[in-house]
């Protein structure tokens, strides 16, 4: 059984050799720059992808055999830590105040427009009508309205005399959100998140091997991506460097990997008529974003006394608000089909080409 469980992780094995090879060919990739600092970032970045996608399989492993509530905690916190961990890398490396809120802003884009429309085209142009349970979706927006605009769009009025007793708030209330909406989620209305398949559908667990095995590879795996973060920081630092390259680049790169293995999930769903899950995954996602990277973000902003800015420009504003309202008004009937999809895919585009400008 051993054999075969290292069979099947080889591709952790090989992510996990990057790590020497990162630290020993850093300074001289950064030295020589061109093709060898690209090959080496390169190198590393495929890395921390294929540590991400091994670490959302451990979680959906043990969250099969725990059950619920505990089931979906570990989803998200599996989820957010590999972004939480990077990000706070790139912060301290990069000293940037203004990265937290533009991984948020990202992460919502991606989540929202990126895979939940591309879901809903690819399930409507196979299934046509896909139908999933209205009331997650009324939970999920009613939560991120809530969670976005006490965490990002209030803080633009807040004055610095006074952002250490508001983000002490915020850290609160972003807790109470969260542990209110885990268990409500996963007890009380449980009912309103399922409609047909269910967790034990789609989760794999077929290698009967011990559940804390699964655990220690899973926290092992979290940490080797914090390892690789401090060497793609540099890396990525050195790549930029005077490139005119647009400023919301790392951003954007940690939102990608965290929401990685959340694409395949939401897109082979939507493929086989599970619309449900796809809704899951990508309000989920955007939900536990907010509601546990900003609190993170926050508390290392008391500790060290230095405001991070939360605050939104008018851009990723009107791109908030655009994007929430389409959803409030495409997931209002508990159907999705092609047409509503574009609409969303149209807003991740205008994010992309805004990216691209440099204004955002």
């Amino acid at each position: 059984m051993q054999q075969r469980y290292l069979r099947a992780e080889w591709p952790l094995i090989l992510a996990l050799i990057a790590i020497p090879l990162g630290f020993a060919l850093e300074h001289a990739a950064v030295h020589a720059g061109g093709l060898a600092l690209g090959g080496l970032f390169s190198l590393i970045l495929a890395a921390i992808f294929v540590l991400a996608f091994r670490i959302a399989h451990h979680a959906e492993v043990l969250a099969l055999r725990l059950g619920e509530p505990y089931g979906t905690l570990i989803l998200t916190l599996a989820a957010v830590s590999v972004e939480v961990v990077i990000l706070v890398v790139l912060m301290f490396d990069s000293h940037s105040p203004t990265l937290a809120r533009d991984t948020v802003f990202a992460a919502v884009m991606i989540d929202v427009n990126g895979i939940l429309g591309v879901a809903a085209v690819l399930g409507g142009l196979r299934h046509g009508i896909q139908k999933y349970n209205l009331h997650s979706a009324s939970a999920y927006i009613a939560m991120l309205l809530v969670a976005l605009g006490v965490g990002m769009f209030v803080p633009d009025f807040v004055p610095d005399t006074v952002w250490p007793i508001y983000s002490a708030f915020s850290v609160g209330i972003m807790a109470i959100l969260y542990m209110a909406f885990l268990r409500l989620q996963t007890v009380e209305h449980r009912r309103f998140f399922e409609y047909g398949a269910s967790l034990e559908d789609e989760a794999h667990d077929a290698a009967g091997s011990p559940g804390w095995l699964h655990a220690a590879v899973l926290v092992g795996a979290v940490v080797a991506v914090g390892v690789l973060s401090e060497v793609l920081s540099v890396l990525l630092d050195a790549l930029l460097a005077g490139s005119g390259a647009p400023k919301a680049i790392p951003a954007v790169l940690v939102a990608l990997i965290s929401a990685a293995p959340e694409v395949l999930t939401a897109l082979n769903a939507a493929r086989h008529n599970r619309m449900q899950t796809a809704v899951n995954i990508a309000l989920g996602a955007s939900l536990a974003t907010v509601l546990l990277t900003l609190p993170v973000i926050e508390g290392i902003a008391l500790i060290t006394g230095e405001r991070i800015v939360m605050a939104l420009t008018p851009v990723q504003a009107a791109m908030l608000l655009i994007t929430l309202l389409t959803a409030m008004n495409n997931l209002h009937d508990g159907e999705t089909n092609a047409i509503e999809g574009m609409s969303h895919f149209a807003l991740f585009a205008a994010f992309v080409a805004l990216v691209l400008l440099g204004l955002v």
